[in-house]
């Protein structure tokens, strides 16, 4: 007969579809009360799970004290078991991220590398309500949207939490019960980081003012996700009124729509945060909507500009400064979706000037090898064909209505004297046409 306290963790996996009962599974296991409540609860449970000790290396005699009432504790209760050790301080160090995120990493990306190694369904995790209530107070703390007051979820990706909506005190009973034993982290009694101090100092606080606080706030919790489902219809619907050619390569968000969408910055928010901009940045963008063109910010990895009523988000250009030498004929490659084709040939009776932007005829005499395929210069000019002077290649750009980035993006080809004699898929100098003199073709051509 189950316990009362598998019995509620049972009905949770349940309710939640959480896990299967022919599945196999990892179990993170500290030593600490929670973990070796999960442990306990899943043998009685049934299920088929084998455990993983992480040792960060971080509190001398102590850690190595967990490890060792792990190992024992598994091999008492004929549990397989894993364990891996970090250089944690070297790893923060180098990544430059704090021992709190160094731990965290480490230890999700080897649980994650061991899950697919075994073939495991899932990684289960001791997080219970209590965590949940820290996170809710943490992100309430920090400043969050509606998704940072949700808590915990019971599962994300193949992460599981079965003990979430049990407190840390039925955990507590529930190992008294069964007299099993446990470790206590030292450092998790100093109020030395933000977590802690909310567990030691800001929640006894709040149970002062009302003893059922973590249940209100779960409560919250809960009345906020059902919220959450219907901001998320209405937000989708929002960012879809107003986005195109939205992905990866680039966004293109109509101002003028924005503006009329109930919650213009927020619609702004839940589209840019997928490109790195803060929210000191958004806020900017917000209040620049009636910005000229070519305002500008840049985040980690995009760039979002201002243009002809547009905000326009595309990837940082990389390789501005990029060149590709065409020595000869032949075939060149410039990235992954571009290749050059260079052949020479004798023109031919019936020849007539191609047609396609990505297909160039240029008589070769008037052509001087090496060429050079590069990004457009500020202050490029070059004779348009049929012109009889010369234009900026911004300016043509301009007429033909690009937007800031395509500008950007546009690519050129020189001779060897740095001539201009073609804007990629725009046209060609008019000193390089065709004419009756003409013997011999220069064929460029994009693949």
């Amino acid at each position: 007969m189950l316990s009362s306290f598998a019995y509620g963790v049972k009905a949770f996996i349940d309710r939640n579809r959480l896990l299967k009962t022919d599945g196999f599974y990892l179990l993170a296991l500290s030593g600490g009360c929670d973990s070796v409540a999960l442990l306990r609860v899943m043998i009685e449970l049934g299920y088929r799970f084998a455990a993983v000790h992480c040792n960060f290396q971080l509190r001398g005699e102590e850690s190595q004290r967990d490890e060792l009432f792990c190992e024992q504790l598994c091999l008492a209760q004929k549990v397989p078991f894993h364990r891996v050790h970090f250089d944690t301080k070297a790893y923060a160090k180098l990544h430059r991220v704090s021992i709190e995120m160094a731990a965290r990493e480490l230890r999700y990306r080897y649980f994650e590398q061991l899950r697919k190694d075994l073939g495991a369904d899932a990684i289960l995790v001791a997080h219970h309500n209590d965590d949940s209530v820290e996170t809710f107070l943490l992100n309430l703390i920090r400043g969050t949207g509606i998704h940072g007051l949700l808590g915990i979820k019971p599962k994300n990706g193949f992460i599981v939490r079965p003990l979430l909506p049990i407190g840390r005190s039925d955990i507590e009973a529930y190992l008294s019960g069964i007299g099993q034993a446990f470790v206590t982290d030292c450092s998790n009694q100093i109020a030395n980081v933000k977590r802690n101090m909310i567990r030691l100092k800001v929640l006894p606080l709040l149970r002062e003012i009302n003893p059922s606080v973590s249940d209100s706030i779960t409560s919250t919790a809960k009345r906020l996700g059902l919220v959450a489902q219907i901001f998320d219809k209405a937000m989708a619907e929002s960012i879809a009124a107003v986005t195109s050619h939205q992905g990866a390569d680039k966004c293109v968000i109509d101002i003028r729509q924005l503006k009329k969408e109930t919650a213009p910055e927020y619609t702004l928010y839940s589209i840019l945060k997928k490109y790195a901009f803060s929210s000191a940045q958004i806020e900017s963008i917000a209040c620049s909507l009636d910005a000229p063109s070519g305002r500008k910010w840049l985040s980690k990895s995009h760039e979002l500009v201002v243009s002809r009523g547009q905000l326009i988000v595309v990837p940082l250009l990389q390789d501005a400064n990029r060149s590709l030498s065409l020595p000869e004929p032949g075939r060149y490659v410039w990235d992954d979706v571009m290749k050059f084709d260079v052949t020479l040939c004798d023109i031919s009776s019936d020849f007539s000037p191609s047609r396609s932007k990505n297909i160039v005829t240029l008589a070769a005499d008037s052509v001087r090898f090496p060429l050079l395929v590069r990004h457009v210069h500020k202050g490029d000019r070059f004779r348009p064909l049929g012109m009889k002077g010369s234009k900026l290649v911004n300016d043509l750009l301009t007429d033909l209505k690009l937007s800031l980035d395509e500008k950007q993006r546009q690519l050129v080809v020189v001779d060897a004297a740095d001539k201009i004699i073609w804007v990629v898929g725009r046209r060609i100098d008019d000193s390089v046409s065709v004419t009756s003199e003409t013997t011999e073709i220069l064929r460029l051509q994009i693949l």
